[in-house]
């Protein structure tokens, strides 16, 4: 009412201030005035609600934070009420699904059992599967899916992964489609097994990049994952580790080799507290985090599998979404009465995706496991039978769970009988010689159909969260309320001072004009009057005259009536000047008028000028944009750059030059040779990305140059290509030709970079397995630069690449000398520091290549006299590492020794001329040459275990001719009274 009454008192004031000014008011002034009433009006009505609103919004607000702080207190006394509560509200019970996948044929059981039938018959409409006992019976097996070889990826996904991921049957929440999550957030796991090699890696992991059909389960669910989420409420992270040797060792962080596993007391939740979790935002981001966490993975090749997994492979992927409730709802009634709602806590609502790449099963008489990978093969075994035991008690619904007997189970605790939604897929293979653990495989499927588990929502509620939050926003409505106070009261100041302004000037305005408009026409009535007068008098005075003067003159009275016609024009011409300057008048008015339009066409044109600077700015947006595109271009090209390397990394690893299962005649072949046959399924990727890169223009000479450049993580690329190169027969002598081995023999000598040195070393390696790479090496100085990189490195892996290298080189005949004299030698029996078994089987590699080559020389009649490698102090070295555990180094020290033994053995027309005559000093001479240092370095003891003891045939009987056709040992041996 105070407002009303203020706003009637100085309306009224404006009023008579108006009336005052000589009753000149307009409706345009009163038009002025009811306005600014109106305004001033609304301004008091908006003051009077919000200042009703402050005040019950902080009576609201103290009532809202005590009965808050009440609740929250209230629920912290009683955790059990409320976890009880929450089983009982969103505890539902869900069976394990389990699908089946059958891998089709490979080429080695296409060659080795086309004639044979399936071990299993797929009835996919039925969701059966049959395994073969023999040609009349089989067994019968159901379960939830069956999915034949022909199954695409994206069809085992729909089947497998997608109903974890989107179809969690809560009935309180609804699911929106566009947003298949909605707000059910809980566990879920799908994971693979089988036999190794049956593809489970494929189904769950595989990339697609250069095929989208080929994606795994792993891409796609991340996919609709971030389909189905928002950024502002949610947050998605995935942790990545392997379970390998029952270590749990991070894949995104390879320094994390030994995490723990943490279980909570009270709730028994499984956490990895030292795992290293990463945030995922896009997709891109996400396949990098994949590529990086396979390339730490450990793989080996074996009889089954080429890339056989060693570790098992976990992939945690946690959604986080907070669940905003609705905000209060205030309202203003009755004149500044309100009312709040109480707000509700926030709820987080934790879900969390494990996705898990079991390792394969494996038998060790078929997979061909030895040494190192041997010991992975049990660990992995050890590790699954833990799994099945415990799918074993679960389906028997057995009192005791062994879930504590490896660490795999413990991180499934809660996937099988726990609180997560859980899908397995089985993967097996058609070939009926593996028809064992294709059975162990579906058996271990049906017993996981008859898990329970008991899924659940998890939601937490922040109640600090939410006094923070009603606080802050009672200081900012607070904050808020005065800010306006005093922003209504500048501003009613405002209009009363501008309001009062506009109408000053409006009424002076006006009162001015009238004004001018009223002297203007009242001086121009005056002026015609006077000018009428003037003439009228004049025109009298005419008259008169010519009245008294009527009689004489006739022509006097035309002439009067002449005049008076005349003062008739003159008015008549008055009216038109007087209607002309009207119409003057109007002239200029509408000139006013044209003006005015100008006006407007230029703000036309002002406007039309504002939109051909929004089309420049679009203009230079879409070049911002296609210089983004570029630099995306430019991304994807380095990417694909550095994926080469990483291929590259992978097939140097896989390399293993000095492994040969050949007696006698493995010293002499070469490496490609000697892994052909197990390198093609592996080198197949590798030969399609070089091919791949070759598409694209980039030319050998164009890769070579970058050997050169300035970049270290251009030249490690490049010399990964080259090696890569280099592993294929058909491009070693386009490389050498280009002038690859030149630049690789540089590299060694300029870098200092022990990355480079072992990709050049092992690039250099693959070369030296041709004769004519061999002299060219030899002649350009290549055995110095690879002796002095082995006494520089100390990594195993350049070590072994150097040693192959050197190995390669002592199978040239030609070379022999050379090689002793420029340290080749010499360097091979200093790497033998390492310790490592690849390294040292290596070295024996190359030894039993240099003794084959001086038997051969000496037998030809080419060399006499004593063994090189004995003037170079090896013989110690082989005798002591005659009988090494590691069989690929004991299998070459035993062809060396044999060598040694017959070098400087006559040719056979010398031996046939000496056994015919009686020259035997001569023969003593040459044929003994070595004789007496391996008898007095112990050699001689190796030989006659080795012509005893050695499991290889063909090595057994050339140790005994050996002893038998050397007159030094056969009387050595008759001394000491040794039978051989």
């Amino acid at each position: 009412m105070a407002n009303n009454n203020n706003g009637g008192s100085w309306n009224h004031h404006r009023n008579t201030a108006s009336n005052s000014n000589n009753n000149a008011t307009t409706p345009s002034t009163t038009t002025t005035k009811t306005t600014v009433r109106s305004q001033i009006s609304s301004l008091n009505s908006s003051y009077n609600g919000r200042a009703s609103f402050s005040s019950n919004l902080k009576s609201k607000s103290s009532s809202s934070l005590s009965s808050s702080s009440a609740t929250s207190s209230l629920r912290r006394s009683s955790p059990a009420a409320l976890s009880s509560t929450a089983k009982s509200a969103s505890g539902i019970i869900g069976r394990v699904r389990v699908a089946v996948r059958l891998r089709p044929r490979n080429a080695e059981e296409s060659v080795a059992d086309a004639d044979f039938a399936d071990c299993v018959e797929l009835q996919p409409e039925l969701k059966r599967l049959k395994l073969r006992k023999n040609n009349w019976d089989s067994d019968t097996y159901e379960f939830d899916e069956v999915l034949t070889e022909f199954a695409s990826q994206k069809r085992v996904y729909e089947v497998v992964a997608k109903p974890v991921i989107e179809a969690y049957p809560v009935p309180r929440y609804t699911r929106d489609p566009l947003r298949p999550w909605g707000d059910a957030m809980a566990l879920g796991t799908f994971m693979a097994y089988g036999q190794t090699g049956t593809g489970k890696t494929y189904t769950l992991g595989h990339l697609g990049e250069e095929d989208t059909a080929g994606r795994g389960i792993m891409v796609r669910a991340m996919e609709d994952i971030l389909a189905g989420i928002s950024l502002e409420t949610d947050s998605v992270s995935i942790s990545y580790f392997q379970l390998y040797m029952e270590t749990i060792q991070d894949l995104l962080d390879p320094s994390n080799d030994n995490i723990s596993i943490v279980e909570d007391p009270k709730t028994g939740n499984i956490t990895l507290p030292g795992a290293s979790s990463a945030d995922i935002k896009n997709q891109k981001s996400f396949i990098e985090l994949l590529n990086l966490g396979e390339a730490h993975r450990f793989a080996a090749n074996t009889k089954m599998n080429t890339e056989s997994s060693r570790s098992h492979a976990i992939m945690m992927v946690n959604v986080k979404r907070s669940l905003k409730e609705k905000e209060p709802v205030l309202a203003s009634e009755n004149r500044g009465s309100s009312s709040a709602k109480l707000q509700k806590p926030p709820v987080v609502r934790n879900g969390k995706l494990v996705v898990v790449d079991l390792a394969g099963s494996e038998r060790i008489d078929k997979s061909g496991s030895d040494g190192h990978t041997l010991e992975e093969a049990k660990s992995i075994n050890l590790s699954l039978s833990a799994l099945g035991k415990c799918i074993n008690a679960l389906a028997e619904n057995s009192p005791h769970i062994p879930i504590r007997d490896s660490k795999l189970t413990r991180l499934l605790r809660d996937s099988f009988g726990g609180t997560a939604r859980t899908s397995l897929i089985i993967t097996i293979g058609p070939s009926p010689r593996h028809r064992a653990e294709t059975a162990s495989t579906i058996m271990f499927g049906q017993r996981a159909m008859k898990v329970q588990n008991m899924l659940k929502i998890k939601e937490e509620f922040d109640y600090k969260s939410l006094s923070r939050q009603l606080d802050i926003q009672l200081d900012n409505l607070m904050a808020e309320s005065e800010r306006l106070q005093k922003a209504f009261q500048d501003r009613i100041d405002e209009i009363e001072k501008g309001a009062e302004n506009r109408i000053t000037d409006a009424e002076k305005k006006y009162s001015d004009a009238l004004e001018k408009e009223r002297h203007k026409y009242q001086k121009d009535y005056m002026d015609a009057v006077k000018n009428l007068e003037e003439q009228w008098a004049v025109n009298q005075r005419k008259q008169n005259n010519e009245a008294t003067m009527s009689g004489a003159k006739d022509g006097l009275a035309d002439k009067s009536c002449r005049e008076e016609v005349a003062a008739a024009d003159k008015v008549t011409e008055l009216k038109r000047l007087l209607q002309k300057e009207t119409l003057m008048r109007k002239v200029s008015e509408e000139e006013v008028n044209d003006l005015k339009s100008q006006l407007s066409q230029s703000k036309m044109l002002e406007t039309a000028a504002n939109s051909e600077i929004l089309k420049l700015n679009q203009m230079l947006d879409e070049e911002a944009c296609q210089r983004e595109k570029l630099e995306r271009e430019i991304a994807m090209l380095q990417g694909q750059l550095l994926q080469l390397s990483f291929e590259a990394d992978e097939t140097g690893r896989g390399l293993d030059i000095g492994t040969s299962n050949n007696a006698q005649d493995d010293v002499d072949t070469r490496v490609s040779q000697a892994q052909q046959p197990e390198g093609n399924e592996t080198g197949s990727d590798d030969k399609s990305s070089i091919a791949k890169l070759f598409e694209q223009g980039v030319g050998l000479h164009k890769i070579l140059s970058l050997l050169e450049a300035e970049d270290v993580d251009v030249r490690i690329h490049a010399v990964k290509v080259v090696a890569n190169l280099a592993a294929e027969e058909s491009n070693q002598e386009k490389i050498v030709e280009a002038g690859g081995l030149t630049s690789l023999l540089n590299l060694l000598g300029t870098s200092d970079d022990e990355t480079i040195h072992r990709i050049a070393s092992g690039a250099i390696a693959n070369l030296a397995m041709n004769e004519t790479n061999q002299e060219l090496i030899m002649a350009e100085g290549g055995i110095g630069l690879l002796s002095l990189t082995a006494t520089n490195a100390e990594d195993p892996q350049t070590l072994r690449m150097v040693a192959g290298a050197i190995a390669n080189l002592c199978g040239n005949n030609k070379l022999q000398s050379k090689l002793q004299n420029e340290g080749g030698i010499r360097a091979l029996l200093g790497m033998v520091r390492c310790r490592h078994p690849d390294v040292l089987a290596q070295v024996a590699r190359g030894i039993a290549n240099f003794a084959k080559c001086e038997s051969r020389a000496s037998s030809q009649g080419s060399k006499a006299g004593r063994s090189l490698l004995i003037d170079d102090g090896a013989l110690p070295w082989i005798v002591q590492n005659a009988n090494n555990e590691a069989s690929s180094i004991r299998r070459h020290i035993e062809l060396a020794l044999c060598h040694l033994a017959q070098n400087g053995k006559l040719p056979v027309h010398l031996d046939f001329y000496w056994s015919t005559h009686t020259h035997s000093h001569l023969h003593f001479e040459i044929t003994e040459a070595n004789a007496n240092d391996m008898i007095n370095g112990g050699a001689l003891w190796e030989l006659v275990r080795i012509s005893r003891d050695c499991t290889r045939v063909d090595i057994q009987s050339l140790a005994r001719r050996t002893l038998g056709s050397t007159p030094t040992f056969v009387s050595e041996l008759r001394r000491l009274r040794v039978d051989n």
